[in-house]
């Protein structure tokens, strides 16, 4: 089976003759930051301590300003230059991260499709979300081929209708907001041909910077005099929901600051706050413990995988369905911070996941 890695690679032109190749120095800078040494963050990368301190140096000199400063007894660090351009690289690979993924996963299938004897892809389309990337990964590492592309909710559902797609990734809310969303987000599939296998359960809430600065509490305070807002994209699950928590509240969209932005990933709105750029967004508690935020929790949701009812019980799915229902499944998205796999791999009708006057 073929393994498709693409990551994403900048450069920057502080003179237009020498444009400056970031790869090898931002992963030196990253190994500083995380070491304080530049002999130890050298032998990381694989970099010779001579050739690192010449990387260095070539950059300072292009930037005309240091990128470290070392104290007696406190090793070396990095500048407030060297920090924004290791936060400018994760930000670019939260922001490119599941667009390259999904052309990785569909250059696999068609690498895939050239050689004989491969095992048919399951195709899944779906929200992107960390229990997703996760199983996606552990699939994989079974020889199990999986086609991933992200999209929202609703166009991954869509995707199902039209038989585009094995697998439908989407969410939903536990309480309150649960059918309106359901209404929104189901009216796609036929309780009698669709049926439901469940992912997770995980964590929507606020993303505030470390020790919560500005003393936020909930979603009434978005709307704050000086609060910066960083929102997701329209369309994205988490969007809907964020409209429905105002309209519950009776904040106009139009008071917060940065409602208009858009985000494509629970990690980019994650680097966008962790930068500095913004105070606060919403999203899955992962994505904050990754990039080192504080996390206010404000509701739960289940995370579904949408599928036809008689393919459930023809392979390549019914292997799918066992890989979700295994204990090594179950142990890996329990790591994931703010998931819980308490139900994972468990086959639902739509009547029995969001009750009998489901239609769909």
């Amino acid at each position: 089976m073929f393994k498709v890695k693409i990551q994403p690679h900048w450069e920057i032109s502080v003179r237009s003759d020498m444009p400056l190749d970031t790869a090898a120095l931002l992963a030196l800078l990253k190994e500083i930051q995380d070491t304080g040494s530049i002999a130890q963050a050298a032998k990381a990368v694989r970099l010779s301590y001579r050739y690192a301190w010449g990387l260095l140096r070539d950059a300072e000199a292009q930037f005309a300003q240091p990128l470290l400063t070392t104290g007696r007894g406190r090793g070396t660090s990095l500048t407030a230059l060297a920090e924004k351009l290791v936060w400018a690289d994760r930000r670019i690979a939260a922001r490119l991260s599941p667009t390259l993924e999904s052309l990785a996963s569909e250059l696999e299938g068609e690498l895939g499709k050239m050689v004989a004897g491969e095992p048919r892809t399951v195709r899944l389309d779906a929200s992107h979300g960390f229990a997703v990337a996760a199983l996606t990964q552990h699939l994989q590492a079974l020889q199990l081929p999986v086609e991933l592309r992200y999209r929202n909710s609703a166009d991954a559902l869509a995707a199902l209708a039209r038989g585009e797609c094995d697998l439908a990734g989407f969410h939903v809310p536990i309480g309150a907001f649960e059918q309106p969303l359901v209404a929104s987000s189901l009216r796609w599939l036929d309780p009698a041909r669709h049926c439901l296998l469940h992912l997770a359960v995980r964590e929507q809430g606020l993303f505030v910077a470390p020790g919560n600065p500005l003393g936020l509490q909930g979603i009434a305070d978005l709307a704050g005099p000086g609060i910066r807002f960083v929102n997701r994209q329209t369309g994205s699950g988490t969007r809907l929901l964020l409209e429905m928590l105002l309209a519950e509240a009776r904040i106009d969209a139009a008071a917060i600051n940065g409602f208009g932005s858009a985000e494509f990933t629970h990690s980019a709105v994650a680097a966008y706050i962790a930068s500095g750029m913004a105070d606060v967004g919403l999203g899955v508690r992962t994505a904050a413990e990754r990039f080192g935020l504080d996390f206010i929790p404000l509701l739960r949701e289940r995370y579904f995988l949408a599928l036809s009812r008689t393919a459930a019980d023809e392979p390549p799915l019914r292997d799918v369905i066992d890989v979700l229902r295994s204990a090594a499944c179950h142990t890996l998205i329990d790591a994931l911070p703010g998931y819980d796999a308490a139900a994972t791999g468990t086959i639902q009708s739509l009547a029995e996941a969001f009750g009998t006057g489901t239609t769909g």
